[in-house]
C-alpha cells in the first residue's frame, strides 16, 4: 500500500468515522455548527431514494421476491436477522465477505454502505426510565450508572423532535412520554386484544409502539405508507435513517465532505502532543493508504468495528491500541440483545 502525503485538503475540523445511525447524526450537528467535517464510510455510496427494491412487487422479480436456499445455506448467521431477506441482501455483508471466529455464539449482523443499518433498522424508540437508571444500584449487579433519566430527558426530546417519532402519551413511569407525533391507529384485532389484556390483567399496559415511522409529513420527509416494506429503504422518507434524515441535513449546510470506500485503519496519535490527530484511511478500491487530519475525531463505526480501529491505533504510548492502557479494550462488548415476548 501506498502512503499518500497529506495536504491542506486532507485537514478538517471534525473527521466522523462511520455514516450510520450515530454516525450521520454526529456529521449533523458539527455541520450545522459550522465545523468543516469529513465523514468516511468503508462502504459504497447510496444516495437517499436509491432503493432497487423499496417499490418492486413479486412479480416483478424473477425469484418472486423468494430468497434462494442456497444463500440462507450460506448465510447462518446473517439469515438470523428478521431483515435479510431477496428484497435486502444487497444491504447486507454476507457470512463469507467478512467471516470471523466464533469461540462462543455472537451473532454480527454487518451492513457496509452510506446509512449502514439506518436503512433496515427495526425503528421501535422507547425511552430508558430511572427503573432502568437505577436498576444495577438496587439489584446489586454491575454499577450504577452516572446519570439519571432526568440527564437524559432533554436529549431525548431534541433528537425525537428531528427524528419524528409516533406514538401515545401514555403516562406510564416505566416507559416515559416523549415529543411524539400522533401514533398509528390500532386495527380491529390489536383493539380487541387490547381491552382483553388489560380487563383480565388491570397492571397489564398494552399501547401502540414508540416507533420512528412517522404518521404525518414531518422535516420535508413521509408520511409513511404502511407498506411494511420498511428494510428496504423508503423512498418516502417514512422513517428515520441517516439517508433521509441527518446527511442531507449535513449536506445542506455544505461542510461535509462524505467519501465511501474508505475504510478507517486506525486513529493517528501524536506521543509529542499527548493527543489523537487524525486517522489513517485504506481506500476499499485502490488498497492506497491516506492520512487525514483534524481536531476532532469521532468514531461512530459500529461497537466491534470501532474497537477494532482502536485496537490498530498503536503508539509508543499506547503499545496495545489507543486506550487500552489495562487490556480490557475488546473485551466485555455487548451490541444488542434482542427478543420477543
Amino acid at each position: 500500500m501506498n502512503n499518500i502525503n497529506s495536504n491542506k485538503e486532507n485537514q478538517f475540523d471534525v473527521i466522523v468515522v462511520g455514516s450510520g445511525m450515530s454516525g450521520g447524526w454526529a456529521a449533523k450537528e458539527f455541520t450545522e455548527k459550522g465545523f468543516n467535517t469529513l465523514v468516511l464510510e468503508r462502504g459504497r455510496n447510496i444516495e437517499h431514494g436509491d432503493y432497487p427494491t423499496a417499490t418492486m412487487e413479486p412479480w416483478n422479480d424473477d425469484q418472486n421476491m423468494v430468497i434462494d436456499p442456497k444463500v440462507i445455506d450460506e448465510n447462518p448467521i446473517l439469515s438470523k436477522c428478521y431483515a435479510f431477506g431477496r428484497a435486502t441482501e444487497h444491504h447486507f455483508v454476507k457470512d463469507n465477505e467478512h467471516p470471523y471466529v466464533q469461540v462462543k455464539p455472537f451473532d454480527w449482523i454487518k451492513g457496509y454502505q452510506v446509512g449502514g443499518k439506518s436503512l433496515m433498522w427495526a425503528r421501535q424508540v422507547q425511552r430508558w426510565s430511572d427503573l432502568d437508571f437505577t436498576a444495577n444500584a438496587k439489584d446489586g449487579h454491575g454499577v450504577d450508572w452516572p446519570i439519571r433519566y432526568a440527564d437524559l430527558a432533554p436529549w431525548y426530546s431534541y433528537v425525537e423532535k428531528f427524528a419524528g417519532i409516533s406514538g401515545n402519551k401514555d403516562g406510564l413511569e416505566q416507559i416515559p412520554d416523549g415529543e411524539f407525533l400522533p401514533a398509528m391507529d390500532m386495527n380491529c384485532v390489536e383493539t380487541s386484544l387490547k381491552e382483553k389484556i388489560e380487563a383480565k390483567f388491570p397492571f397489564t399496559n398494552y399501547i401502540s409502539a414508540r416507533t420512528a415511522n412517522i404518521s404525518q409529513r414531518h422535516n420535508e420527509r413521509g408520511p409513511c405508507m404502511y407498506r411494511s416494506r420498511c428494510e428496504r429503504g423508503c423512498p418516502f422518507g417514512g422513517y428515520f435513517s441517516a439517508n433521509s434524515s441527518t446527511l442531507p441535513a449535513a449536506k445542506k449546510t455544505g461542510n461535509m465532505t462524505l467519501r465511501p470506500h474508505s475504510v478507517v485503519h486506525s486513529v493517528i496519535y501524536d506521543d509529542a502532543k499527548e493527543k489523537a490527530i487524525g486517522v489513517k484511511v485504506i481506500d476499499a478500491n485502490t488498497k492506497e493508504m491516506t492520512e487525514y487530519y483534524s481536531k476532532v475525531i469521532f468514531l461512530n463505526a459500529g461497537t466491534l468495528n470501532t474497537t477494532g480501529i482502536l485496537l490498530n491505533s498503536k503508539s509508543e504510548r499506547f503499545p496495545k491500541g489507543l486506550g487500552n492502557e489495562h487490556d480490557v479494550l475488546g473485551r466485555y462488548l455487548m451490541i444488542t440483545i434482542t427478543g420477543e415476548a
